[in-house]
């Protein structure tokens, strides 16, 4: 679907994407503020820039997991969006992607991600609550900037991910909570933004537990952490946090 395709058809209400295509073009379904809601099929591996911007209807989208990334301005302003489930294929959310989604009341952000673009979820008003998982490594300048309901912050990094002294912006963080996993509370107390919580709490065990059991080949294995962030040459009893040759990171539990 070419760019700006369908830019600007505001009485469009619905669409059905076919499993022949593989890209939305930029734009593509830009300003369209009467389409309500979206399936993108499992052959697309794309969502490029502005591809549903300003779509002020669109209450729910279902995103294959196909998907690897989702560009610049992909669904900035969708205004009346209440929900988003990121697929675990996505390995990188742009700038601006969901910026202005000001009825998103929470967002967790998948295990494949390693990167948040700058601004991707400013000016998201009604989020109360954010889940970052170990993966992520990189947060970009103003990535959450004036999320103003913001109460919780769940960060599952051993180490802290680099992040913008601007990251949380004008989200009042000194008056939310950032839970982290028990042995690295002083590593976030250490370093901006996370030192500006006011409140850095332990994730309780409900918190870190997984909830399927799964035994998993470590071949090809670049390292492997515990769950409070040691170090380890071997797979250890419990959860066991494995970071692969090829990028991919995977929580594993051993019985």
């Amino acid at each position: 679907i070419g760019g700006r395709a369908f830019y600007g058809c505001s009485g469009l209400t619905s669409v059905t994407i076919p499993n022949s295509v593989t890209s939305i073009g930029w734009g593509a379904f830009q300003n369209c503020s009467g389409l309500t809601s979206l399936t993108i099929p499992n052959s697309v591996t794309s969502i490029s820039q502005g591809a549903f911007e300003n779509c002020s209807g669109l209450t729910s989208v279902n995103i294959s997991n196909s998907v690897t990334s989702i560009g610049y301005y992909a669904f900035s302003g969708c205004s009346s969006l209440a929900s988003i489930e990121i697929p675990e294929s996505v390995t990188t959310i742009g700038s601006y992607a969901f910026s202005g989604c000001s009825s998103l009341a929470s967002i967790e952000i998948p295990e494949s991600v390693t990167t948040i673009g700058s601004y991707a979820f400013s000016e998201c008003s009604g989020i109360t609550s954010i889940t970052i998982p170990f993966s992520v490594r990189e947060i970009g300048d103003c990535a959450f900037s004036k999320c103003i309901e913001l109460t919780d912050v769940y960060c599952y990094a051993a180490n802290p991910p680099s992040a913008g002294t601007d990251a949380f912006k004008d989200a009042y963080i000194e008056y939310a909570t950032l839970h982290v996993l028990e042995g690295v509370i002083s590593k976030y107390k250490a370093r901006d933004p996370w030192n500006q919580f006011g409140n850095i709490v332990a994730l309780t065990e409900d918190e870190t537990a997984i909830k399927s059991c799964v035994v998993d080949d470590v071949k090809s294995t670049k390292d492997i952490h515990t769950i409070d962030g040691k170090a380890v040459d071997t797979l250890q009893k419990g959860v066991n946090i494995i970071r692969y040759t090829n990028g991919s990171v995977k929580k594993v539990f051993v019985k």
